[in-house]
């Protein structure tokens, strides 16, 4: 087989990707990007791959969680530290329930692309392209707003520079501080709706008493006080990807540079197209999306294609299929890669199945189907002996009302007060850290009945 290039996907099959009119500007803009730096270096993207190695045997557990798609004009310092502050409450109750480090992964940073059910749209009798992220074109159903633009994506890598520069100060400048953090999450838990959480709070609380008692702390513990905080995005835009890609002197293979992790999409999975020959090529890890029209045997072509190497942490299979749907497509991919030997990571994103329309026209995704989807999942790897290694949410620190239900009710006639995504709906602070108690309680089940069954057997 000839050595792989990063070029290489232009002569596959390309699907979910715009058609520029003008080849010149787009080809000044990729020769920009080319000469810029990196925005993630390669032994991050390698110490992200020893972590997800260690979610696969069950020594870690991943929380992957952030925006729809970023958009420019809410880029705020102020936004990107509500959803890492989140992210953090999230991940230390997480901690909590599964007694594993929990290794936290954000859609930041990167999330700029978008795929679409349709090439265009009509409205009033007019048809334009539809709207596909703030990196490719605008939301403004005007024809010169979604004429693809090439010059958006210099802005999408300066946001996402100024993105990452605020999380690595936010992750090693004592923002992070474990102390901190439960105390937001106390606030949280003392609500009169919460009183269900308010136990394994104060449980928490009393850890962190008992850890002070014994002097450890945030003074002499640094991990306590910094944690490793990762970007990932899903690699759609494939000029601005390749434009970003650099040769790892290191190991002299090539790193996607946009990102700490990539994801094929459920519409980009196709195992000869543009998207798969890609991301087969970098270093990085890689997340592919598994959902309903995923075939056993285009599942073993991918596992082949994109981990050929079997190597721990490389391939995250994150399934997404709906609540109720759950038992019928997840245990055929499980014995799937069972047969093939496969090492990979099971996350489950419990958004993109469960999105509905609303009496009022929103669209939005209840949270009881949210929740029952993870639940499902819990109880099928259960059932099958394998490892649940993580969840990924569509969520934002942002007090939004995009989907209803959570112990502060978003009701279907509350949609309109601050429905901000102009993709999918998000779970707000209040209901993401809600989610993240009631996965907690799932792991804490998982691991007394594991322990359990591990008696029994002696």
């Amino acid at each position: 087989m000839t050595e792989w290039q990063k070029s290489d996907w232009r002569e596959k099959p390309r699907v979910q990707m715009p058609d520029y009119t003008n080849p010149a500007a787009l080809a000044e803009v990729e020769a920009q990007l080319a000469k810029f730096p990196p925005l993630v270096f390669a032994g991050e993207a390698r110490r992200l791959k020893r972590q997800l190695g260690a979610a696969s045997r069950g020594e870690a557990f991943v929380l992957q969680g952030g925006d729809c798609a970023e958009a420019f004009d809410q880029f705020s310092a102020d936004a990107i530290r509500d959803t890492f502050k989140v992210m953090l409450q999230m991940a230390m109750v997480l901690t909590y329930g599964a007694k594993v480090p929990v290794i936290k992964v954000g859609r930041m940073a990167g999330q700029f692309a978008k795929p679409r059910s349709a090439p265009t749209e009509t409205l009033d009798g007019v048809e334009l392209p539809s709207y596909r992220g703030d990196i490719i074109n605008e939301l403004a159903f005007k024809p010169e707003a979604r004429t693809p633009d090439p010059r958006k994506m210099l802005q999408a890598y300066t946001q996402a520079a100024a993105t990452l520069n605020l999380l690595r100060a936010f992750s090693t400048g004592g923002y992070a501080d474990v102390h901190q953090v439960h105390q937001w999450t106390l606030g949280f838990a003392e609500g009169e709706k919460a009183e269900r959480y308010r136990e394994m709070a104060g449980r928490i609380s009393d850890t962190l008493d008992f850890m002070r008692a014994a002097g450890i702390d945030s003074t002499n513990a640094p991990s306590l006080q910094s944690v490793d905080f990762y970007t990932s995005h899903e690699g759609l835009l494939l000029e601005y990807e390749e434009a970003l890609c650099r040769l790892d002197s290191t190991s002299g293979k090539w790193l996607a540079g946009s990102g700490h992790m990539l994801w094929i999409g459920d519409r980009t999975r196709q195992p000869d197209g543009a998207h798969v020959e890609f991301c087969r090529g970098v270093l990085n890890p890689i997340g592919l999306k598994c959902g309903p029209t995923m075939e056993t045997d285009d599942l073993k072509r991918l596992l082949a294609r994109l981990n050929p190497e079997n190597e721990a942490g490389r391939l995250t299979l994150i399934a997404r299929f709906g609540a109720g749907k759950v038992g019928e497509h997840l245990p055929r991919l499980i014995r799937t890669v069972r047969e093939e030997g496969a090492d990979v990571v099971w996350v489950c994103d419990p958004m993109h199945g469960n999105t509905i329309k609303s009496a009022t026209g929103f669209k939005t995704r209840p949270f009881d189907s949210v929740l029952r989807e993870v639940q499902e999942f819990f109880a099928i790897h259960r059932a099958e002996g394998t490892i649940p290694g993580g969840v990924h949410f569509e969520m934002t620190g942002q007090d939004v009302t995009e989907c209803t239900g959570g112990v502060h009710a978003v009701l279907e006639e509350n949609l309109a007060d601050r429905y901000h995504t102009a993709c999918d709906p998000r779970l707000n602070a209040s209901q993401s850290l809600e989610l993240a108690f009631l996965v907690a309680e799932e792991l804490s089940g998982l691991r007394a009945a594991r322990a359990a069954e591990a008696r029994a057997a002696v």
